[in-house]
């Protein structure tokens, strides 16, 4: 007696005529793989200040996200009475939490700026063609 859970069959969904284009490749076990072009090639055919526009707007995304992720991180500390604390430490902590953010980020941050900026870049290409 076979207790294998079987699933009915469904079509595999469709992606946007955008993506569609950017090609398949066969893969040896019968399925395709897709193949995405690579940010070079796409960095060379987008006008350079739009790419200065993509960059800015990738590393204000990192930023802002660091900078909920270290609210989140400090929220659970209290300030401290030794150096003053009380409301005006509560009301200036998003703030330095902010230039924190942008000090990760200057350094490199998590990575996530580059990651976007390539989303950015093919999504680009394929509304622009």
């Amino acid at each position: 007696m076979d207790l294998t859970p079987t699933l009915p069959a469904s079509p595999a969904p469709r992606l946007p005529a955008q993506v569609e284009r950017l090609g398949e490749r066969p893969l040896a076990d019968g399925g395709t793989a897709r193949i995405l072009p690579r940010t070079d090639v796409l960095e060379s055919r987008i006008d350079p200040a739009k790419r200065a526009q993509l960059h800015k707007a990738a590393d204000d995304f990192e930023n802002v996200f660091m900078t909920q992720m270290l609210g989140h991180m400090f929220d659970g500390l209290g300030v401290d009475e030794t150096f003053g604390g009380g409301k005006g430490e509560e009301m200036f902590r998003p703030m330095l939490n902010e230039q924190f953010a942008r000090q990760i980020g200057r350094r490199g941050g998590l990575g996530i700026a580059s990651q976007v900026y390539n989303e950015l870049l093919r999504a680009q290409e394929a509304s622009h063609g």
